[in-house]
Formats: structure tokens, sequence, C-alpha cells
């Protein structure tokens, strides 16, 4: 035998021996895998408590009381619920045992106590199997690097909730009434107060040792002023000089202010420290304060504990401090940030799963991978850890965050190390398929627990008529769905400002807000209308998009190595397999972007189908008309005569009553937040079809509808 014959021999044995054992390797894992999908599916079934653990709340905020709440058939089991509510996305408010400890900053009080969620207008919530400490919906135990955390899911902001004659209404996906910046200022209060008055400091001390979560009391005292200054630091951020209310948040602003504190280089902030002017011109600061502030920071990356650091050293009091006002780190945050001033409803989730694009100007496309970047930047937005520093890596064009945020051309790339859990977010995403629209309950229907509906009959031969009424004034923009059909294909139909003339603010701060675009500067990045080169100071949506490409495809920092690849492989595999909407071109009528202004379709808001419409007051998208019939009436302009229908200019938001006969919540009469639609933000101009106002997408304007035809419509979207 030649000796190459043996050598061939050898290496063919060679071959054979491992890739049997590739085989066996690689059969391992796909069954690893597939245990692993097949137990976490059991594990979502696990918890059935016959009310989904909804609770009575008796005298409740403005004077409220209602019975256990009772659920409607929208396509979810009990289990299915408890899971939604109860599954973090790596949302990391404040640590989980330090927020038990919490009091309120005005009481003895426990902070997370039903009195305060409920008046807050988050959903108090019983103990159930995933909810060990009876949380309220949507607020979770995350843990992240070892350390346990209490964050936000979904669920916070969409699980609504009816209330009708004592009984209320549970609506999975369906807007929250909830209060989230009274919450974060009462947070920031109740830890301030606990630092500073001994009693309660000692009694949170106490508790929160009991737990076992820190070594002595001088760690815990330690942890919590450091968590003070992170909530205080997200407050000065974020505040804003229209009061958003109950039912309302602007989120996007929020999302985009989080991502720019976290992409910002020190030489970005430097200058920005160096250009902020007080009101009458002058400059903010000198040079020599601007050095002391920027002392030993000089990262590609600012961090959060340095941006601390540089809002102390900003406000610090006392000789030789540069001792800012708060009216002029406000202005100073216009320098770095933008004002989150454009809050919205929060929109309804059901067919959430089947739209073309989501969010309320159509900003987030739908397609492949699309709805897991759209859900990372929102926990980025919420309290997601952003562990976010610089590095060099050996060859940037193969580390896969650098490429998939633009970065691979950059010798020092941005590290996208986060809490976030992109693989519960792909669970959720696909949860909310099955999600269906709500129907109306009434008398002569059956709840799913036997019992009949608590609102009253639609008159069927009224809402007959008010069908035609929708198809001639509504159908063109708001499609009608069948909730069974799986499916179904959810299109939006864009409107450009100019011609919906609802408030402007949302849309164009989506489009018009900028910031420093840290190290994605000079990257390429790409848009609807090609690949550009993102300047220094960038449009915020840019920046977003290339940040939570970069998080989405960074490895899990609690799973081990071998769980990343297999999460990684899931993920892509999962938006492209388990999502069936497919890339395609925005319907409706806007103005399409050009390469020289590349967002310029976002400045448009889009009509959704009314299915489950009823269950989402306040209407329009910022929340500025109270009821159904409201939205049918105009809005009162100079010359109209005083003795006209108009809609409310003013009313009161924050009840859950509800008005069945208008459709909407109960608007006046109690002590909540006043809605003023003078402000900009709050405006309720726009969308007067109805009316005979606003022209319909063939340019026509159609007469103003009767009162007893907008009775009829009215009953009609009962139906839906």
């Amino acid at each position: 035998m030649s000796r190459i014959s043996i050598l061939t021999s050898m290496i063919s044995v060679f071959i054979a021996q491992h890739l049997r054992k590739l085989v066996l390797a690689v059969s391992f894992v796909a069954l690893l895998m597939a245990l692993t999908l097949a137990g976490g599916k059991l594990y979502q079934h696990i918890d059935r408590h016959p009310d989904r653990g909804a609770k009575a709340i008796s005298q409740g905020a403005f004077t409220e009381s209602y019975t256990t709440p009772v659920y409607l058939d929208q396509g979810w089991k009990r289990s299915d619920s408890l899971w939604f509510y109860n599954t973090t996305q790596g949302s990391n408010l404040l640590p989980y045992e330090m927020m038990l400890a919490l009091e309120h900053g005005d009481n003895t009080q426990s902070f997370l106590a039903d009195d305060n969620v409920d008046r807050w207008r988050y959903l108090p919530q019983v103990a159930t199997i995933f909810n060990p400490d009876a949380l309220p919906v949507g607020f979770v135990k995350d843990t992240y690097k070892g350390q346990a955390y209490l964050g936000l899911t979904c669920a916070a902001c969409h699980t609504g909730q009816v209330n009708y004659q004592d009984k209320a209404i549970r609506i999975d996906g369906g807007p929250a009434m909830s209060n989230m910046s009274a919450f974060m200022a009462e947070l920031e209060q109740a830890l301030d107060a606990t630092l500073n008055k001994p009693d309660k400091l000692e009694r949170y001390l106490t508790k929160v040792l009991k737990k076992g979560a820190y070594k002595n009391a001088e760690q815990a005292q330690k942890d919590l002023e450091l968590w003070h200054k992170i909530r205080r630091q997200y407050n000065i951020v974020n505040h804003s000089s229209l009061d958003y209310g109950y039912a309302r948040l602007d989120a996007f602003g929020r999302i985009y202010n989080r991502v720019l504190q976290y992409i910002i280089d020190s030489d970005q902030l430097k200058r920005h420290l160096l250009s902020a002017r007080n009101s009458d011109g002058s400059r903010m600061l000198t040079l020599q304060q601007v050095d002391q502030v920027m002392q030993g920071i000089d990262d590609s990356v600012v961090s959060r504990d340095e941006f601390m650091l540089v809002i102390d050293r900003l406000t610090a009091k006392g000789p030789n401090q540069v001792s800012l006002s708060m009216k002029q780190i406000l202005r100073l945050r216009d320098q770095v940030f933008n004002e989150p001033n454009a809050p919205v409803s929060y929109p309804f989730l059901w067919d959430t799963a089947h739209s073309d694009y989501v969010q309320w100007n159509g900003i987030a496309k739908n397609a492949g991978a699309g709805p897991l970047g759209r859900n990372v930047g929102e926990v980025m937005g919420v309290f997601a850890t952003l562990d976010w520093t610089a590095s060099k890596p050996w060859y940037a064009p193969l580390n896969l965050p650098a490429r998939a945020s633009g970065q691979d051309s950059k010798r020092e790339v941005i590290d996208f190390t986060s809490s976030v859990d992109p693989i519960n977010l792909q669970r959720l995403e696909l949860a909310l398929k099955n999600l269906k629209s709500p129907l109306w309950p009434g008398d002569d229907s059956y709840l799913p627990n036997g019992e009949h509906g608590p609102l009253p009959k639609i008159d069927k031969a009224l809402a007959d008529k008010g069908q035609r009424l929708f198809v001639e004034y509504c159908q063109s923009c708001h499609q009608p769905i069948d909730r069974n059909n799986w499916d179904r294909k959810v299109v939006a139909s864009m409107s450009a400002l100019d011609r919906i003339g609802t408030d402007p603010a949302m849309a164009k701060n989506s489009v018009l807000y900028s910031g420093s675009s840290g190290n994605f500067k000079q990257t390429y990045q790409k848009t609807s209308v090609g690949t550009v080169i993102m300047p220094e100071q960038a449009p915020v949506a840019m920046i977003l998009s290339a940040a939570a490409a970069g998080v989405v495809v960074t490895p899990d920092a609690d799973k081990w190595w071998i769980r990343r690849q297999l999460d990684r492989l899931y993920l892509l595999a999962a938006s492209f397999f388990q999502n069936d909407i497919e890339a395609s071109v925005q319907s409706g009528d806007y103005q399409p972007s050009t390469t020289a202004q590349p967002f310029q379709n976002l400045l448009a808001y889009k009509a959704r189908p009314l299915n489950g419409i009823w269950a989402t007051a306040p209407y329009l998208h910022n929340g500025s008309v109270p009821t159904l019939y409201d939205l049918l009436l105009p809005v009162k302009r100079e010359g109209d005569p005083d003795e006209g229908l108009y809609r409310p200019n003013h009313f009161v938001v924050g009840s859950r009553e509800f008005d069945a006969k208008k459709v909407g919540f109960k608007s006046q009469g109690y002590d909540g937040s006043v809605f003023d639609t003078s402000l900009p933000g709050n405006f309720n101009s726009g969308h007067e079809y109805a009316a005979g106002r606003s022209p319909q997408l063939n340019g026509e304007v159609l007469p103003a509808l009767n009162d007893q035809q907008r009775w009829a419509l009215v009953e009609y979207m009962k139906t839906l």
C-alpha cells in the first residue's frame, strides 16, 4: 500500500470519526433547543389564577369602587394574561428589595401600596405564582448581573380597565390610564425623604437588611444615595413644561433622551457646556468651570455614573462650586437633549403583530426584525441598564454589533452590553398575535365566566343606520377588520399633517429632534431613501435606529457563551419565520421622504382599524377628545356661534368610570388632571370629517352630520 493511500485512508477515518461527533453535537444542540422551547411553552401556562390576579378596590381614587374585574374573550387564556403581565423585558427601575422596603415620601405607607398604585392609575394585583409579591400589572422582578431589580413591562402601559356601575372590565392590550410622570416624581421624592428623614431611613434600613439584600447599613445607604441620583437625573433630563396628566406619556421623547445620554462622547458634551447661554444671552459657564465639571471625564462614551457626576458638579452649592439653578440646568438640558413635550395616548396592542407600520406616525416598520428593534428601543427608554463602553476590536467588520450599528469602519466601537432581554421581547411580540380586540359586553351578551355583560345592549336598528354613515365617512381610512382572521393584514393609512390637521407636536418632534451622534458620527446608516453618512448633530431617529440594532445583536451578559449563540440563531429565525409581515410602501396621503429630508414621511399620522375602539378613550393620538361623540363634533373657531355643539376645550382625565352613551370616560366632576386643549401638544383640532370640515382622501368634504346621525355613528362604532 502506498504512503499516499495510507495517508488518504487515515484522513478518511479521521473525518468519519469527527463527522460522527459533529453530527452528534449538532443533534444534541438541536435537541437542547427543542427541549428549551418546549419547556418555555409549558412554563408560560403554569400560572392560572382564576381572576388573572385582578382584585377588587373599595373607595379608590376619585371615590371609585369596583368588584373583582372580569375579562372579555380576547383570545388569551388566564395563563396568557398572567405570563404577559409578569415576563420581564430587562427593565431596571430600582433594586428590587429597595423598592419593596421603600415608603411613600409623605407617610409610612409602602410606596407600592394599593392606594398609591390605584391613585397613579396602575392596576393592583393579588399574589400569584408568577407574582408572589403582589406587584401591580406590568411591574416585575428582573435579574441582571446577579442583581435583582423591579422593572416595568409593556403590560404596565398597555392594560386597560373600564368601570361601569361598580363593575370592572379588564382590557388586555388596552391603553392604561396611568400617570407615569407623577409616579416618577413621587418616586424621587420618596427616595429623597428616606435619605433625609432619620425615622424613615431607620425603618428602611431595618426592612432592607432583614431581606438580606445588603451586607450592612452603610452599603444599603450608599446604594440608596446612588439610586436617588439616578432617578433624579432621569427626571431632570425628561422634565416637561407640559403636564402629561393621566393616560398619556411622551414615550418617544424619553427614549430619544435616554439614547442621547449614552451615545454622547466627552468632547461633544464639553462643547455643549461651553456653548450654553443664560436667558439674557450671557455664557452660562466659563472655560474654567467647564474644565472643573469635566475633570476626569474623557471617554468616547460618557457612562451613567459620569453623567451623574457632571450633574452633581453643576448643581453643588458652596464656595468655588458652579451652583447652577434648576432653571439654568433645564436650559443646559436643552443643549444636549430635547424636551419631551408631545405626550400621546398609550396605543392599544391588538392587531399590532398583524400591522405593516406601527406607532402613531408609522415610524416603526413591522417587517423582518422590525418588531424586535422597536421593542428594544422601548426597553432602552423604560429603564434598561445600559452598560455601554468603547473598545477597539482587532477587526471591527467581524464584530457583529459594530457591523449592525454601522460602526464597522471605525477603529473604536461602542459595545452595547445591556439588561435588555431580546428573547423575551420576541416571545411577547409573538403572544400578541393571538390577542383580539374586545367586543362590547352588552347585557344581552355573555362573558367567558357565564355572566351577562355589564354594559347596556347596543341598539341594533340605530347601529345599522350608523354603519352606512361609517362606510361613507370613515371606511376609506379605517379598514374593517375580522378579529378572528389569523391571516389579516392591517394596513396603516397615513395622512400628512396639513391634511389631518391634528396636533403636530409628536410627529414633528420625531423628525426634527436631533442630538450628538457620538461614535456614530460619519458612519453609514440606511434610510428609506438610501444610505447616508450620519453627521455629528444628527436626527435622533437615526441615532436610535443604529443603537437599537447594536443592542439586538449584542450577546446577553447573563448567559453562557453557547446559550448566547443559540439565542442569536433563535432571534434570527424567529424574526423571519414567525413574522409574515413583508417590507412594503406606506399607504395613504403623505409627503414622501427625499435624500434632502429622509424622514419627511413621518410628518404624518396613521389611521388604523377601529375594532375595539370603544375601550380606548380618550381619543385622537394625544388624547385631546374625551368621547367618541365629542370626536364627531367640530372644534369651536373664532366666529362660530356660541350656542353650537363643539368639542370640549377643557375636561378632566383620570376616572375609569365609563360613559356608555357617549363612549368614553367620565370627564368632569372630580379631581383628576385637567386637560387644556389650548396648549401646544394638547390641541384638539383636526379629524373633523363628521363636522364637514376635513376633506376625504379624494378631496371631497362631506356634509356635517346632524345630531341623530352622530348618535347612530357612535352606536355603530360600539359594534366594531
